[in-house]
C-alpha cells in the first residue's frame, strides 16, 4: 500500500475532495486526520471508515482559526506522533466580480482558501524538518494562473496559493520535504451542486459549467484524489514545486 502506517492530515474532507481523498488514502494504509466544520458529514465519514478498519482522527473546526491549526497539528502528533501528508484541500468559492466582492467576502475567501494553508504548514513544517521528510498538497485551481469570469476574490486566492506552494518547495526542499498544488477545472462536487441549484437558471448553469470543458464532461473527486495520492506517495518522491492543471483540456 502506498501509504501503509504514514499519517496525512486531510482539511475540507467531509466531502467532495476530500471525501474521495479520504477514501482513496485510508484505502492505501494511512492513518487519517480528517478535518471539516461539517461535523455531521464528518463524524458519518469516520464511522464509514472506522468500520472498515481504517484509523481516523476526526476534527471539527474552521481552518482559518489559529487556535484550530495548532490543535490538528497538536492532537495529530499526541495520536500519531508524525505528519506524513498534509493535504490543504478546504476552500470556498464566491461568485462575482471584485467590484462586486464586499471587504468580508474578499477577507474570508483569502482566510479560508489561503490563510488556513499558510497557518497549518507553519504548525505542521517543524515536525517535518524534525522527521527529515513530508509531503504537502495544496489545492490551488485552474482560476489560479489563468483566472475565471466572475470570480474575482476567488481567482486571486488560488493564484497565491500557487505562490505559496513555491515558496515552500524552494524553502524547505533541503529538509526533505515536498510541496505540490494541484490546479482542476470543474469538479462534481456537492459544492458545485449548491451553486448550480442557486442559480437563477439551473439548467443554464449547467450548460455553462459543461461547456467550459472541452472534454464535455465535469471531473469526478475520485480523480483529483488519484492525483492527490501519486502527490503523496514516493510515486512523486522527484516533484517538488508543481502546479499540476487537472482541467479537461480547459486551458490547453
Amino acid at each position: 500500500m502506498k501509504l501503509d502506517r504514514r499519517t496525512a492530515i486531510i482539511t475540507g474532507a467531509a466531502a467532495g475532495i476530500g471525501e474521495a481523498a479520504a477514501r482513496l488514502f485510508a484505502k492505501e494504509g494511512a492513518r487519517l486526520v480528517l478535518v471539516d466544520c461539517d461535523g455531521i458529514g464528518l463524524a458519518r465519514l469516520t464511522e464509514e471508515l472506522e468500520a472498515g478498519s481504517a484509523i481516523v482522527l476526526d476534527i471539527v473546526g474552521d481552518v482559518s482559526s489559529p487556535e484550530l491549526c495548532r490543535s490538528v497539528v497538536d492532537r495529530t502528533m499526541a495520536r500519531f506522533g508524525r505528519i506524513d501528508v498534509l493535504f490543504n484541500n478546504a476552500g470556498i468559492v464566491p461568485v462575482g466580480t471584485l467590484v462586486e466582492c464586499s471587504e468580508e467576502e474578499w477577507q474570508r475567501t483569502l482566510d479560508v482558501n489561503l490563510k488556513s494553508m499558510y497557518l497549518l504548514c507553519r504548525a505542521a513544517l517543524p515536525v517535518m524538518q524534525r522527521q527529515g521528510s513530508g509531503s504537502i498538497i495544496n489545492m490551488s485551481s485552474v482560476a489560479g494562473p489563468t483566472g475565471v469570469t466572475n470570480r474575482g476574490a476567488y481567482s486571486v486566492s488560488k493564484a497565491a496559493v500557487i505562490g505559496l506552494t513555491k515558496s515552500l518547495a524552494m524553502d524547505f526542499v533541503k529538509d526533505g520535504i515536498r510541496a505540490n498544488c494541484i490546479c482542476p477545472a470543474t469538479v462534481d462536487t456537492p459544492s458545485l451542486r449548491q451553486r448550480i441549484a442557486s442559480a437563477p437558471d439551473p439548467a443554464q448553469a449547467q450548460r455553462a459549467f459543461l461547456a467550459r470543458q472541452p472534454m464535455g464532461r465535469l471531473g469526478r473527486p475520485e480523480e483529483i484524489a488519484a492525483m492527490a495520492l501519486f502527490l503523496a506517495s514516493e510515486d512523486s518522491g522527484y516533484m517538488t514545486g508543481q502546479a499540476i492543471f487537472m482541467d479537461g483540456g480547459m486551458k490547453l
